[in-house]
């Protein structure tokens, strides 16, 4: 998992850039997971061409794994042949030229006012581990959503992603503390913007 403090860190390029790295040695797949259901943005940025030679986003698979998914929805999400669809929301397609899956939530199925929460569920993880040899959660910021610390526990890392030019040592240690809280094992930080400047490795060091 790769997860910041706030906004505005990177996580979302330095996880798809992961995953892009982690699908070149993958044998079965790499499969990218954003759990910033409502905004969609891993899968929107490689719509718009995130990464220069690779293909966008093609055939859509369903998401589920034929069990019951990570979010609930408040109400009844009715398809066009008027059966309940709220467990087919997520999807995850194909990137072309790449061994690399990137989920997507189909909002657009969703009515006004219709609410969708995540929530524990370790057999969905443990299909998706079967099906992907690498799976990379990308979490939104903790100062905007809690459901990267909801899942930290499922995942076998988590890194903190770090703006090495704005973010002080102490919001990363904050942060730290709260991944540990829930359960999750931080296994390193990435300094993104850091350039030549290794002042704030210094201060994160004391």
């Amino acid at each position: 998992m790769f997860i910041a403090a706030r906004e505005g860190e990177g996580t979302s390029s330095v996880a798809a850039s992961f995953a892009l790295l982690a699908a070149r040695k993958a044998q079965k797949s790499a499969w990218l997971l954003d759990l910033d259901l409502r905004r969609n943005a891993a899968f929107a940025a490689f719509e718009d061409g995130f990464a220069r030679g690779v293909g966008r986003p093609g055939r859509a698979y369903d998401a589920s794994l034929r069990t019951e998914p990570i979010y609930t929805v408040s109400s009844p999400v009715k398809g066009q042949s008027g059966a309940d669809v709220a467990n087919k929301l997520l999807s995850v397609h194909e990137i072309d030229r790449t061994r690399l899956l990137v989920s997507r939530f189909r909002n657009e199925l969703l009515g006004h006012g219709q609410r969708v929460r995540l929530k524990s569920q370790p057999e969905w993880w443990s299909r998706v581990r079967q099906a992907a040899d690498w799976v990379v959660i990308d979490a939104p910021a903790v100062t905007r959503s809690s459901a990267g610390l909801s899942f930290v526990s499922e995942a076998d890392g988590v890194f903190i992603v770090v703006r090495a030019d704005s973010t002080g040592p102490q919001e990363v240690a904050a942060l730290r503390d709260e991944i540990a809280a829930s359960g999750g094992r931080v296994a390193g930080l990435v300094l993104n913007r850091m350039g030549s400047d290794a002042r704030f490795a210094d201060r994160l060091a004391g």
